[in-house]
């Protein structure tokens, strides 16, 4: 089987452990950078090249497509879509999830547990959206972001007005949350591989830090989700149309609340904490896509 890897480098941890684990499994592995792909259209006609050679003859994709490059690396994976090569995540499925409030109207249509959230975006409306999601304190979010990136927390209404109305004038919409006071600065990340859940750890954020992401210096533990953060973590994988998905869940009183699903999961974490071969999985999965095919 010969499998395209979308990833900026090679050197990546995740991008290389799925090199390994396809490698290991014998088969064949191209790791394609999208930014350097040249894209020709014609009438019926799509064509790729990348360093003045064509790109063709593949039999799946792994995307691992960063949120920097959503929109052209998104160009490139329509491509092998349009050749008929499966994807472990489509382009319609990263879209989705990567909109975090698109994410969210989806789980919430199909009766997953969220956090309540509101939207704003006028300064008559910031006061009755704090009451919407419970008062402050609040959790603020960019509409697009990752590894804790656009994430805040805001102590008072005062607060939210002078954050949101600075993000404002940079352009950028953003969200409010409900503050989960019950999950004190942990959450739980869920790996889901082809429907089943593979692998979970529990992150605890450092010490004055309200985020539990490990590029924020949290720490990752093993985790054994009971039945209903394991269903929440695979329906939603499942209602995004995430073949491979990491599920990012708060413990709340009221059972738990997905707060972000992530079409491109780094492995570094969760395999050091689990012991679990998440690369290996995310293999055979794009094995079991071309058997199907």
């Amino acid at each position: 089987m010969r499998i395209a890897l979308l990833s900026r480098n090679p050197k990546l941890h995740s991008t290389a452990r799925i090199v390994e684990a396809a490698r290991a499994r014998g088969h064949e592995i191209d790791v394609i950078d999208p930014i350097a792909c040249v894209l020709t259209i014609s009438r019926f006609t799509h064509r790729m090249f990348a360093r003045g050679r064509e790109i063709h003859g593949h039999d799946v994709v792994i995307p691992r497509i960063g949120a920097s490059i959503t929109d052209y690396g998104l160009a490139v994976l329509t491509h092998f879509e349009r050749a008929g090569v499966p994807s472990v995540n489509s382009t319609l499925a990263i879209s989705r999830s990567r909109d975090k409030l698109r994410a969210l109207q989806y789980l919430s249509a199909h009766d997953v547990g969220i956090p309540r959230t509101a939207l704003a975006r006028t300064p008559e409306s910031v006061r009755s959206a704090v009451d919407a999601v419970g008062g402050t304190p609040v959790i603020m979010k960019l509409l697009q972001g990752t590894q804790g990136v656009g994430v805040m927390k805001a102590d008072t209404p005062e607060g939210v007005e002078s954050i949101i109305d600075t993000l404002w004038g940079l352009g950028q919409n953003i969200i409010l949350q409900e503050f989960i006071a019950e999950s004190r600065g942990r959450d739980l990340r869920a790996i889901v591989v082809g429907g089943e859940l593979v692998a979970a750890m529990r992150r605890t954020a450092k010490k004055g830090e309200f985020r539990s992401n490990l590029h924020r210096g949290g720490a990752g533990k093993r985790a054994e989700l009971l039945p209903a953060y394991a269903r929440a973590a695979i329906d939603a994988a499942r209602i995004m149309g995430l073949g491979v998905a990491g599920v990012d869940i708060l413990e709340s009183k009221d059972g738990p609340r997905v707060i972000e699903v992530n079409s491109s999961p780094g492995l570094r974490g969760v395999e050091r904490a689990t012991g679990i071969d998440v690369a290996q999985r995310i293999v055979a999965h794009a094995e079991r896509l071309v058997a199907r095919r």
